[in-house]
């Protein structure tokens, strides 16, 4: 009983020091916690900006400093590598403030934190796809915006590497001997992407792997 008694009274002090130091924290207003944020940002401390931001948001979400703080802190996590994160700010972002003039600076910043995980072609093409979808959407939604010229070449990044693992997986069929997925493979890379070197390549590979399906339907 005893024992029931002090861990009961512990619980109520720990609870009593979380609720003064909670207090003391609330006692910081919307300004001191922008301007907190934003010193840890010029710092390039993001972890903590992420903090004061979100605290920001947290305790004053009717500020006129919330928004930037939701921006904010998308900016952090990019910056922080931390990039699926850093979209499900973004995105959050542009789906609460469909309007808000930094549309444009978030899709942009969408389709670089996909930009920033592709990987080689023999990965997974995922990251490419979406980082060029996000591209495509800015230079539609937006071609005259400051980012437009920059999406065009990273649009043109992500379709070689999407068209680099497609020629990969044609190459590892037709050297596997699985000759007619090989030539379904190089048969959509040149449907799909034309004018590429990848394109170019399969282009020469097709009558030759054609003759090997051909051959392999007749044995």
């Amino acid at each position: 009983m005893k024992k029931l008694l002090v861990f009961g009274i512990l619980i109520v002090f720990l609870s009593g020091c979380s609720l003064l130091e909670e207090s003391s924290q609330m006692n910081k207003t919307a300004q001191q916690l922008a301007t907190e944020g934003a010193a840890a940002f010029m710092n390039e401390d993001y972890k903590e900006a992420v903090k004061a931001y979100t605290d920001l948001k947290d305790w004053y979400p009717f500020s006129k400093y919330a928004i930037l703080a939701e921006l904010k802190i998308a900016d952090a996590h990019f910056h922080l590598e931390e990039y699926d994160e850093a979209v499900v700010a973004y995105e959050s972002f542009e789906k609460m403030h469909p309007r808000n003039e930094a549309v444009p600076y978030v899709i942009n910043q969408i389709g670089m934190s996909w930009y920033k995980q592709i990987d080689t072609v023999d990965r997974d093409p995922s990251p490419a796809k979406n980082a060029m979808a996000s591209f495509m959407r800015l230079l539609k939604q937006f071609p005259d915006s400051e980012f437009a010229e920059e999406a065009v070449a990273y649009t043109e990044a992500c379709i070689d590497n999407i068209a680099g693992h497609e020629l990969y997986v044609a190459n590892f069929y037709n050297k596997t001997k699985k000759y007619l997925a090989a030539l379904k493979r190089y048969e959509y890379i040149v449907e799909f992407y034309p004018g590429t070197e990848q394109s170019e390549i399969a282009m020469n590979k097709i009558p030759e792997v054609a003759k090997l399906v051909n051959q392999a339907e007749k044995e």
